[in-house]
Order: structure tokens, then C-alpha cells, then sequence
């Protein structure tokens, strides 16, 4: 059960230090370094690509078709927070927009997270203003219903409480809680290390001198059809 109608404004926030040097890790490092977990369902995209944030959470808890609760939330932002917004109920509707991302960018808001729609795309990706969202829809919300700000919510699939780390880029959305966060700043270098190996190996796979290597050795194996036939018996005497 959610709680509704409550905002709280004191909450611990994560070291922006650890944010800053998770959102440099990427979204897939970070989601596997912490056991591939905390990672949003894939139909989170960014507006525009090539955005990479990180910050810690504030949450907002909104109804159907009403965004009366993004202005509440607005308020709560600090410098360095990044907006994860839940619904209560499956919506498409545009819940956000150009003006609500003035209100965010003027209080230090980096992104915005959102489990429904945004509009006003052209304008948001003018304003260097980067949102993951489930979709975008021109449809507008009303402002009657009263939700929640800074409490545990599910966004895409994902628990997310106030303070989480979250990362965002091409590649999707993860949430890093405390734990998370220590998890993947142990281990993000073995992910990169592979990396640079595997691409290393391709590189030497692919130089001239390698591929005619291969291609010799290619025609030095015995041909498919031969090592299918039946090995002839010696005639007895």
C-alpha cells in the first residue's frame, strides 16, 4: 500500500561524489556490477540520445491523467536530483512538459524518470533537459488528485526509495540503492577490464597477417564431406 497525501522534505541523500562516479560507469556497468539487478524495463527511453545522468532520487507518487503532484514535487528538488516518477494506475498520458522543466532545471533538477508520458519533446531536448519516459503522448493531465513526494514507489518495474542513486543513458535506467552503491563501486573494474580485453583480442583477430593465418589453417582441415564418410576396412588376406 501506498502512502497518500504525505510530502517529506528532510531525506537522506546520496554522496554526490558516489552519484557523479556511478553516472561516469554507465548504466549497464553499474547494473551489472551490483548482480544485475536495479535495472527499469527496457521501454524506458530517453527523449533524445546521447544523455548520461546520474543523481539521487526524489520520488514522486502521481495518479492517472493528473500531475498535480510534479509541482509539489518540484519544490523538494536540490541540486544534483534526478525525479523518479510512479503511477498508480497505468497511464500514457503527457504528464510532463516544457514549463515543469523550467520549474526543474531553475531548482538544479538533472533529468526526469517517469513511468507514463512527457510532451513538448522538440522544446525539452532544446533545453538540454533529459527524460526517460514510457512514452510520448500530446495528451494533457489535470491537477485534482493528491498524491505522494519522497516515498517508496515502483517505477517500470523497479523499487526505487528517496536518496537511491539513479543512472541513466542509451542503454536504460538503473537504480542503485545504498547497498548497490557499494557493490558496484567495488566492482565495476572487472566489467571494463573484459571489455578491454575482448576488444583487443577482435583487434588482433582482425589484422591482415591474423585473417590469411586463419585462412591457411582453414584450408589445411580435412573437407566436411570427408570427415563424414565411413573409414574404408582394410581387406583381410
Amino acid at each position: 500500500m501506498y502512502e497518500l497525501g504525505v510530502v517529506y522534505r528532510n531525506i537522506q541523500r546520496a554522496d554526490r561524489a558516489t552519484a557523479d562516479a556511478l553516472g561516469a560507469l554507465g548504466s549497464a556497468t553499474v547494473h551489472e556490477a551490483m548482480g544485475r539487478v536495479g535495472l527499469m524495463k527496457p521501454y524506458m527511453r530517453p527523449i533524445y540520445a546521447g544523455a548520461q545522468v546520474s543523481g539521487t532520487a526524489v520520488t514522486v507518487l502521481l495518479h492517472p491523467g493528473d500531475n498535480w503532484m510534479m509541482h509539489v514535487a518540484a519544490e523538494q528538488i536540490q541540486p544534483g536530483d534526478i525525479v523518479v516518477a510512479a503511477i498508480t494506475a497505468d497511464c500514457t498520458d503527457g504528464y510532463f512538459g516544457d514549463l515543469l522543466a523550467t520549474s526543474f532545471q531553475a531548482r538544479g533538477a538533472r533529468a526526469l524518470v517517469i513511468d507514463a508520458g512527457v510532451r513538448d519533446v522538440k522544446e525539452l531536448t532544446r533545453m538540454n533537459f533529459p527524460v526517460w519516459s514510457k512514452n510520448i503522448s500530446s495528451k494533457g493531465c489535470i491537477k485534482a488528485t493528491i498524491g505522494s513526494v519522497n516515498i517508496p514507489v515502483v517505477c517500470a518495474g523497479m523499487s526505487v526509495n528517496p536518496g537511491d542513486v539513479i543512472v541513466a543513458d542509451d542503454d536504460g535506467v538503473v537504480c542503485a540503492s545504498r547497498a548497490g552503491r557499494q557493490d558496484a563501486g567495488d566492482r565495476p573494474g572487472a566489467r571494463g577490464q573484459r571489455g578491454c580485453q575482448a576488444r583487443e583480442a577482435r583487434c588482433r583477430r582482425a589484422r591482415p597477417g591474423h585473417v590469411q593465418d586463419a585462412r591457411a589453417a582453414g584450408r589445411r582441415r580435412p573437407a566436411l564431406h570427408r570427415l563424414n564418410q565411413p573409414t574404408a576396412r582394410r581387406q583381410e588376406t
